[in-house]
């Protein structure tokens, strides 16, 4: 078991002291006592669910301080040994006597944790309180700091109704859970924004829902971290599968253009129509709400003094307006909940009497958070620049709708979503829709409307047209003020990779703070893993961002964070991903081989067309095709894949950035496309596609309030032959450039230049590097079973791998 810890903040002995008595853990007095007296007050305060001296002296007694005494009775001795100290230290982390680690020899552990270093055996009162402020601010095995775990179990109460303490209160630079969540305040306005997308002459009021401490009520104003969910309101499920397309479809031959993007004027989004008259104002808000969709990061935070705000935007149930699917409408809808948190924008109690209600509790400080289409808009509020938006932690974020859509050319699916599109999507989330009697106002309004995006998005050729570039968020990015921490998965093939890493690239002329971390796992959340303390180092830097607080989070933070793919529960820092200046080896496409040097001569085919019986299989059982796509033999495929393999590495190969795939190729039609896979083959345990749940309901968020399951990636069980680090998708009448559609001449060879998805992989010694060549995709490209043969001249054939 690693427990790595990144968010912690180094601090003087005096500086230690100083916090322990900010949050009532010690006072002077303390100063002037034994090493024994001060381990046993210590002690004391260690459990505060024990409310007399006797329950707390048994809970005491229950610990081993040696292998011979429980450490009630070790501290009637006089002196404390270092190794009593780390014994009592790792059992109150939840660490086991003899199973994690031997009280004889403690620190030969058998898990890395955070403990202090003591230059003599013999401790001192002043050893024993920089220990125990290490040991608050250390991760217990249940994923949060022991101090977290002591405010849990109900430290802070009585301080808090004792007014002993401050709120916020903050401890090692992190804001601590002071705030009673048994009081959350929940109400609703509407913010009036200033688009008209739903064309009725007025204004979209849009719902948002404000989760609150109840202490702002005295006046206290407090950060707010806001999440813009389209999914917030319910989805509709049923439409959106039966808009979903048939995905087997010919691949139909383009017309040649040498700009598939036309340089029209930009519309004018902005409503002339006049703001709605405000008839009067208030501070109460006149609507609640129960149950709702939460975000568990969120929900830590209003323990700690942020409010947290919901919204879904344009088009969703209790809103107006349309949904438009990434494009600048939406991104307005997104940014006028700020500008109402921010004190530039009106919002009301209700729909219809026009009583203006302010953010009066707001203190003007906003992160907005989220994964997939809420980092999504996160991303895209970040590029207008507007005031107030201090940091995104954007997870999974979209940067740019066509690399979601589309690749190089081509209708490419998000993974595990065959036939998806930004229609179906735009029907998924029109929650409007279940509010019968209001969707009647604007029903065929909306069908004009889903229509209209159903022809721009262009599932026929797969362009980059007007409609994409439009909802291509990068081309912004001068605009960003805020800053941002990026969180993506290298194994995320819904909202690929690519997302991410292009956003990294074009932030380096930005004059802000960036951090990236990038987890092995698909389209998940990280923020419960543990072996990282995710969730210390969104406080830290939430805190300095939204607080001030002064706590070195830019610096302290690392600027890359990589988790390892061949070890379990292992991060490793960088300072970037896929820099220019990392080294590059090529690779060199022989029958069969990858070689260092071209040699080969030879011409290669392969078809894209399978039986019907055995094409009707892989589009229903994805699996067994990625399987036999993968083996290097394979009765089914052979004849419709080309595998290329390196010799077994004699040391390992760390790749870092996109790799790149130049090809010579013909097809024997006037259409074509391309697909990569990016293989490592070796016979090896490797992490689970999915992390482990290790413990369920392992720790409340704060006292009494929500838990949070513990997860983490481990060793799987079973060896498997392979894994994929990566792939890519090209129509070849995109081959020169993606906004540039060429003529396909049957059987005429054409260089092509592939770029792959971006990744940090590491292939361990003995295992071989591996390219497959092929074209159709089950699970992502369209599915056309047509009679193409395709052909590679392999003397200019390569494969590039940018690494460490």
């Amino acid at each position: 078991m690693k427990i790595n810890q990144f968010a912690k903040q180094k601090l003087s002995y005096e500086q230690e002291i100083a916090e322990l008595k900010a949050i009532k853990f010690i006072n002077t007095e303390i100063l002037q006592q034994t090493p024994t007296q001060a381990f046993y007050t210590l002690l004391q305060q260690s459990f505060p669910e024990c409310h007399t001296t006797t329950a707390k002296n048994t809970k005491i007694a229950a610990l081993l301080a040696t292998p011979a005494q429980n450490a009630y009775d070790y501290l009637q001795t006089k002196q404390i040994t270092v190794n009593a100290f780390y014994n009592i230290y790792f059992q109150l982390l939840g660490l086991k006597v003899g199973i994690d680690f031997d009280p004889e020899h403690p620190l030969a552990l058998k898990s890395s944790i955070n403990y202090p270093v003591f230059p003599n055996n013999i401790l001192q009162t002043a050893d024993i309180l920089h220990g125990w402020y290490q040991l608050l601010i250390t991760h217990t095995v249940h994923g949060q700091t022991f101090l977290d775990e002591l405010a849990s179990r109900g430290y802070f109460q009585k301080l808090i109704a004792n007014k002993q303490i401050s709120q916020p209160l903050f401890f090692n630079g992190k804001a601590q859970a002071v705030f009673d969540t048994t009081k959350l305040i929940h109400e609703v306005v509407y913010v009036e924004s200033n688009l008209d997308s739903d064309h009725d002459g007025q204004l979209d009021l849009l719902k948002a829902e404000v989760i609150r401490p109840v202490e702002t009520n005295t006046g206290l104003k407090v950060p707010v971290l806001y999440t813009a969910s389209p999914y917030n309101q319910g989805t509709n499920d049923e439409i959106g599968q039966k808009l979903t397309h048939n995905v087997n479809q010919l691949l139909a031959p383009k017309t040649p253009c040498d700009n598939t993007v036309t340089q029209s004027a930009k519309a004018n989004l902005v409503s002339d129509i006049q703001t709605r008259t405000i008839q009067s104002e208030t501070t109460v808000a006149e609507e609640t709400f129960g149950s709702n969709f939460t975000y568990s990061l969120n929900d830590y935070f209003l323990a700690r003094g942020f409010a947290v705000v919901y919204a879904a935007g344009i088009g969703t149930k209790d809103s107006d307006g349309l949904r438009t699917c990434g494009d600048d409408q939406e991104t307005m809808s997104t940014i006028a909940i700020i500008e109402w948190l921010n004190g530039t924008r009106t919002a009301f109690t209700n729909r219809t009497d026009n009583i203006a209600i302010k953010a009066w509790w707001c203190n003007q400080n906003i992160a907005m958070t989220g994964k997939s289409y809420l980092g999504t808009l996160a991303i895209a509020a970040a590029t207008t620049g507007v005031t107030g938006l201090k940091t995104i932690i954007a997870e999974a974020g979209i940067s740019s709708w066509y690399d979601y859509y589309r690749e190089h050319g081509l209708v490419v699916a998000p993974g595990g979503f065959p036939g998806e599109d930004a229609d179906v999507l735009a029907a998924e989330t029109f929650s409007r829709q279940q509010q019968a009697g209001n969707y009647l106002t604007v029903k065929k309004t909306w069908q004009q409307q889903l229509q209209r995006i159903q022809k721009q998005q262009d599932r026929t050729s797969g362009d980059y047209n007007n409609f994409w570039d439009e909802r291509n968020y990068r081309h912004n990015v001068a605009e960003i003020k805020a800053d941002l921490i990026l969180v993506h998965g290298l194994n995320d093939w819904n909202v690929k990779p690519k997302n991410a890493f292009k956003l990294w690239q074009a932030l380096d002329s930005n004059n802000i703070s960036k951090k990236l971390i990038l987890h092995q796992g698909p389209h998940i959340y990280i923020n419960n893993f543990r072996s990282l303390d995710f969730t210390d180092m969104m406080n830290l830097w939430l805190s300095n961002k939204l607080y001030g607080i002064a706590n070195q989070a830019e610096q302290i933070l690392p600027d890359v964070l990589i988790q390892d793919n061949t070890k379990p529960e292992t991060w490793l820092k960088y300072t970037d991903w896929g820099n220019n200046a990392n080294k590059k080896s090529t690779f060199f496409l022989a029958p069969n081989k990858l070689t260092p040097t071209s040699t080969s001569t030879k011409t290669v085919t392969f078809s894209d067309q399978l039986s019907p019986k055995i094409f009707k299989n892989y589009t229903k059982n994805f699996k067994q095709w990625r399987e036999d796509l993968v083996a290097t033999q394979s009765n089914n495929l052979d004849n419709n894949r080309l595998i290329f393999q390196s010799n077994p590495l004699s040391e390992p190969l760390i790749i870092d950035g996109r790799p790149i795939v130049k090809l010579r190729v013909a097809s024997s039609q006037n259409v074509g496309l391309i697909s990569i896979r990016l293989i490592d083959y070796g016979r090896d345990f490797r992490l689970q596609q999915l992390p482990t749940i290790l413990e369920t309901q392992a720790f409340d968020l704060g006292f009494h309030y929500q838990k949070e399951t513990l997860k983490d990636y481990q060793l799987a069980t079973e060896p498997t032959n392979s894994q994929l680090i990566s792939f890519a998708h090209l129509n070849l009448q995109n081959r020169e450039k993606l906004t540039k559609v060429q003529t396909i001449t049957p059987e005429q060879f054409y260089d092509v230049k592939i770029p792959l998805q971006p990744t940090h992989y590491q292939i361990k010694t003995g295992h071989q590097l591996g390219l497959i060549v092929y074209a159709t995709d089950m699970e992502m490209t369209i599915r056309a079973n047509q009679n193409i043969l395709y052909s590679l001249t392999l003397s200019n054939c390569s494969l590039t791998i940018p690494h460490l």
